[in-house]
């Protein structure tokens, strides 16, 4: 039986802080739609008696290590075995139209990094899978495998910001013509021998890069995010907040521009009174993306990447 490992939320009290102010009355809903192994959902219940939980996951092995952790408060907790950008066909099948407060901790969970089986990790030799999913889907060998060489340069390039990727996929192309990549020692000692050794001398492992490139490619993350973001905030009630943990510069990005974008009027230029329906839908409650304190990442090595942003509905849509 899986046990349930050690978990520290990232910037757990910063979360509670910014979400709080909409879960305070009773019935109040949030949704955790990155459950992985529940840290911000227990804590969400157990700051806010009155609230009920949604929580989706598409790792159904974190589902089931987190409903034990959250076990205490399973009246107040409905957990969906689901992709976070499938939020609103979950919210549509429980009958909420409108909830209080939407969470997305992005990246990957912490179990999913320490189970050397999953291929999460380059520090691990482990079957190079990356799956979040591991029912559905292809794996990162298979597309280390199969992948045009082209089309794999695009993905290091835009996925793992690699400058170095021509120089790595024509080593990998070269390797898995004489045998296919299964493990994740061989890729990452390829990269390690394909990069300039300049490159190597800084940025830790050489390695993190295109296992982030691969990572993405594998959970069509980037693509699952654009939907989910909008949909996070479509689902939040006037008054709603919505926070979002992110851990690299794509997701940030995303999550800028959606944003950015509710939190603009969208009048046409020059008129003198701006009607309601062009006023700003959100009002920003983060200034830019804000970071994790010093002794947070002293405590937690893996929150030094993480960038918080939070908005909060203001009105409804203007048709």
């Amino acid at each position: 039986m899986l046990t349930v490992p050690a978990h520290v939320p990232v910037m757990l009290e910063r979360c509670l802080e910014v979400l709080g102010p909409a879960l305070e009355a009773p019935g109040a809903v949030v949704v955790d739609a990155t459950l992985g192994l529940g840290g911000h959902s227990e804590a969400l219940l157990a700051r806010f008696p009155g609230v009920r939980l949604v929580a989706l996951d598409r790792d159904q092995q974190a589902l089931e290590l987190a409903g034990r952790r959250l076990a205490p408060y399973r009246d107040r907790v409905h957990r969906v075995h689901a992709v976070y950008d499938e939020l609103p066909r979950v919210l549509a099948e429980l009958g909420l139209p409108r909830v209080q407060g939407v969470l997305f901790d992005l990246g990957v969970s912490s179990m999913q990094l320490d189970r050397a089986e999953r291929g999460f990790a380059y520090a691990q030799d482990a079957p190079l899978d990356m799956r979040m999913d591991q029912s559905t889907g292809i794996s990162a060998a298979e597309v280390l495998n199969t992948y045009p060489p082209g089309e794999l340069v695009r993905i290091l390039r835009g996925y793992g910001e690699e400058r170095y990727a021509r120089k790595i996929v024509e080593a990998v192309v070269r390797e898995r013509a004489r045998e296919p990549f299964t493990t994740s020692a061989r890729l990452v000692e390829l990269i390690r021998q394909a990069l300039p050794q300049a490159a190597k001398r800084t940025g830790g492992n050489p390695a993190k890069r295109t296992f982030q490139a691969l990572r993405i490619e594998v959970n069509a993350e980037l693509a699952v995010l654009e939907r989910a973001i909008p949909a996070g905030v479509a689902a939040l009630a006037v008054g709603g907040r919505i926070a979002v943990l992110s851990y690299h510069s794509l997701e940030d990005r995303l999550v800028k521009q959606v944003f950015a974008a509710g939190a603009a009027s969208t009048a046409p230029p020059d008129l003198p009174v701006v009607p309601e329906r062009y006023q700003p839908r959100l009002r920003l409650l983060t200034r830019g993306a804000e970071h994790p304190t010093a002794d947070e990442v002293a405590d937690n090595r893996r929150a030094a990447p993480a960038r918080l942003r939070a908005a909060q509905r203001v009105r409804e849509e203007q048709v």
